[in-house]
């Protein structure tokens, strides 16, 4: 608790601006500390929290993400759960997130309680998801298109809060707001070659579900077309991107 308090202005943590610095530097990690990757996927930053000397556990929902981790970084634990329904038996002296709290949609708050009851007192809670706008020409070409070929909007699997709702979630669960920023981060869809039908195939594969087989192609292709006059660039297709980026202590 005390060392917490004793830096919270500090240069390492108050006046930083973290949209540059990577989310492993803002959690700050110390040798022997115990830490909570929530949503850790692959395991790559799992690693890098362990390599710094801190004992770290991996959590997140996919199996296969899990069964990657496990092999490629045996050393380290990690589990298959959800933020909202995990428990820990000893608290952690931080948890850490990236990129996956929006996914975690159903129940925010319940998400951000688990958190809170998984961390010792003076805890932190360090992570970065997606922000209110994220996506939003990916998404607005999606909808559009699902519209023109006659078909019901998709629910989107994901929630992407304003920086004001997320900080009033974590206020009222328990946590002091240390830190939080909000900030585009437009982001080369390398992974997707075939552009915003890529992403779509990708991330938004739910939407794609019970669909005649015969109008997916079509479909991701007007997506294409009215996605690409916002993000599609000589050097290649950008994603919209816009941060949420915090960290905050539990009481």
């Amino acid at each position: 608790m005390e060392r917490w308090d004793s830096r919270a202005y500090d240069s390492s943590f108050g006046y930083v601006s973290t949209q540059g610095a990577p989310l492993v530097d803002l959690l700050d990690p110390q040798p022997g500390e115990r830490v909570l990757d929530l949503g850790c996927g692959t395991g790559v930053l799992t690693a890098q929290i362990a390599f710094r000397g801190a004992e770290v556990l991996g959590i997140d929902g996919s199996s296969g993400m899990i069964e990657k981790a496990l092999a490629q970084y045996p050393g380290i634990k990690f589990i298959v759960g959800d933020g909202h329904d995990f428990s820990v038996v000893e608290p952690y002296d931080a948890v850490f997130s990236n990129a996956a709290l929006h996914w975690m949609s159903r129940d925010p708050a319940i998400v951000i309680a688990n958190v809170r009851e998984s961390l010792k007192p003076g805890g932190r809670f360090v992570a970065e998801m997606g922000g209110a706008g994220n996506c939003a020409e990916l998404t607005a070409a999606m909808l559009t298109a699902w519209r023109e070929h006659g078909l019901r909007e998709p629910d989107l699997p994901w929630y992407f809060p304003t920086p004001a709702e997320y900080a009033r979630r974590l206020e009222q669960e328990g946590f002091v707001v240390r830190l939080l920023e909000y900030f585009d981060r437009p982001t080369p869809l390398e992974e997707c070659p075939g552009g915003a039908a890529d992403w779509v195939r990708m991330f938004a594969s739910s939407a794609l579900d019970g669909l005649p087989p015969e109008i997916v192609e079509p479909l991701l292709g007007r997506v294409n077309e009215l996605a690409a006059p916002a993000l599609r660039r000589e050097t290649g297709w950008m994603a919209d991107y816009v941060r949420l980026r915090f960290a905050a202590v539990r009481r």
